[in-house]
């Protein structure tokens, strides 16, 4: 019982950090206005301008993908989220504190990722339910809609939020690693922003395989009821992107475990 209840304070305690910290609250607003804000603008955009679309676009239309767009972008938002949770504490010092409370660094680690995992889940559906909900009721009646009844489309919203979900967690294990606020934001942006943008330089066989292991590419498969080309399928995308944060949060925790509480200077 004594155990249990060191696991629930640890716990508790790490979501009262979660959520009386500034910069938890601005993401989290951040995240809402990303992927349901952009989505709004993106479907009415494309509502207003349907007329014009040529018959090809028409044919291979995806309603649920282009309502979800925003959480391509919202993906920043969670990064930074994740990242804060565990640097921020680097930065001002206060790891000592944390680990003097709980000094099982096991248990700190983990009582911080199921905090930040259940917290982002939950605004990660939220958001994608919203924006794909919204985006269809303003498609109605003149782009063609699609339906939660369909197990693919309610499948690619989950995901969507899973999504965003994971990819907390793998900035919060790269904050981990690193230490640093500044560099964990720049490394996490670039694997999702600059290492694709690198991949366009490669050979196009290259490209082909390198591009669709991206966590970019894996997220656009993810939120897709039908496998785009060259990519992998939904489930298989899924598999790919936990198989990285689990293999990052290791690396991190083994790392974690091996360096003093010092602070990032």
């Amino acid at each position: 019982m004594a155990s249990e209840s060191t696991w629930t304070a640890s716990t508790q305690a790490e979501w009262i950090k979660f959520r009386t910290v500034r910069s938890s609250i601005m993401g989290v607003a951040v995240t809402v206005l990303l992927t349901v804000g952009l989505g709004v603008l993106i479907t009415t955009l494309i509502r207003t301008h349907w007329s014009q679309f040529g018959a090809l676009r028409i044919a291979t239309f995806d309603p649920v993908s282009s309502s979800l767009r925003g959480s391509l972008f919202a993906q920043f938002a969670v990064g930074v989220i994740g990242s804060l949770f565990i640097t921020s504490e680097y930065t001002t010092g206060s790891i000592r504190t944390t680990l003097t409370a709980v000094p099982n660094r096991l248990r700190l680690i983990a009582s911080k990722s199921i905090v930040l995992f259940f917290t982002i889940l939950i605004l990660g559906e939220f958001v994608c339910f919203a924006a794909f909900l919204i985006g269809q009721r303003i498609y109605l009646g003149v782009v063609p809609t699609a339906s939660l009844e369909n197990g693919t489309v309610l499948r690619s919203v989950i995901l969507a939020g899973l999504y965003l979900t994971l990819l907390a967690l793998f900035a919060f294990a790269l904050g981990l690693i690193l230490r640093h606020s500044a560099s964990t934001i720049s490394v996490y942006v670039s694997v999702l922003l600059i290492v694709p943008i690198i991949g366009l330089f490669f050979p196009q066989s290259w490209q082909n395989d390198f591009m669709r292991f991206e966590p970019s590419s894996l997220g656009i498969s993810m939120e897709s009821p039908f496998a785009p080309s060259n990519s992998f399928g939904a489930w298989s995308a899924t598999f790919i992107l936990l198989a990285y944060v689990v293999a990052t949060l290791a690396i991190a925790f083994v790392l974690f475990q091996r360096r003093d509480a010092g602070t990032n200077q």
